[in-house]
């Protein structure tokens, strides 16, 4: 594992790599940091390079402002990719990550060889969703962990949290780490995105979609119908996991993306 600074808009974004040869991309979820993908990584940098990235206002890398949309985010992975001299890889995004990946693809789709929507959607906030994010900005000006424990806890499948407690006091203490500034950034950024459902429906490289049966924040039912609409699809139903299936199940979950990632980079 290699440590790196990459600047970005006069700020640091932190990530690192592991393996050799083609590139897969891992994003984090919100309160996440690249910290999150230790599990996954060993199954996927025996055949590929891999770049987790912290995503700005999280992990080690800087807040830029008071708003980190999804497609400054893009920009700052475009950065880490410049840096590396990167021309193709693979896209993997947790939840936020997700968002993140889809604005990238939007942005910079001549990078794309795969996209793997992890726990994660094209769909814009709802009008309700829109007010728990403003709800949510008003508790972590107040109290953060309030907000934190109950929320990281919610990620996890009820039925495999009593076997996961080591899982969930990683995710806990990662989240816990993220200043506010970085949270509300966050918070604000995905509240005002847009919807990315052109990109799945039109995409010209695979899209795999990871679906958590027991998922508490995106409804298993809603990402399969948009599963349906994708071109190049493969989708991976989680039979017991939630919303968090990197720290829930690694082993199966990384070697699938092992395997759409191949399948990807032999996508004419």
């Amino acid at each position: 594992m290699t440590h790196h600074i990459v600047s970005f808009r006069n700020a640091n974004i932190h990530c690192y790599t592991e393996g050799k040869g083609r590139c897969i991309v891992l994003l984090h979820g919100f309160l996440g940091s690249s910290e999150v993908w230790k599990y996954i990584v060993p199954y996927l940098s025996s055949s590929f390079k891999v770049i987790c990235i912290d995503l700005p206002g999280h992990g080690k890398s800087d807040c830029i402002g008071y708003a980190h949309s999804m497609e400054l985010m893009a920009d700052a992975v475009y950065a880490v990719l410049k840096y590396f001299k990167i021309k193709k890889c693979v896209l993997v995004g947790h939840s936020m990550g997700g968002y993140v990946s889809l604005a990238f693809a939007q942005k910079y789709s001549e990078f794309v060889k795969g996209l793997c929507l992890f726990h994660s959607t094209a769909y814009p906030d709802s009008e309700e969703k829109k007010k728990d994010r403003n709800r949510a900005i008003k508790i972590i000006k107040t109290n953060p962990k309030l907000f934190i424990q109950p929320m990281i806890k919610n990620l996890f499948s009820k039925k495999l949290l009593p076997y996961l407690l080591n899982e969930l006091k990683l995710a806990t203490e990662i989240a816990m780490q993220t200043p506010v500034q970085g949270i509300i950034a966050a918070l604000v950024g995905m509240r005002d995105r847009p919807s990315y459902l052109p990109v799945i429906k039109y995409a010209p490289f695979p899209v795999m979609m990871i679906i958590g049966k027991y998922d508490n924040v995106l409804p298993a039912n809603i990402l399969l119908e948009q599963c349906e609409i994708i071109p190049h699809k493969t989708c991976l139903f989680l039979e017991y996991e939630g919303h968090f299936g990197q720290l829930e199940n690694p082993k199966f979950t990384g070697i699938s993306i092992r395997k759409f990632a191949r399948n990807c980079f032999l996508h004419k």
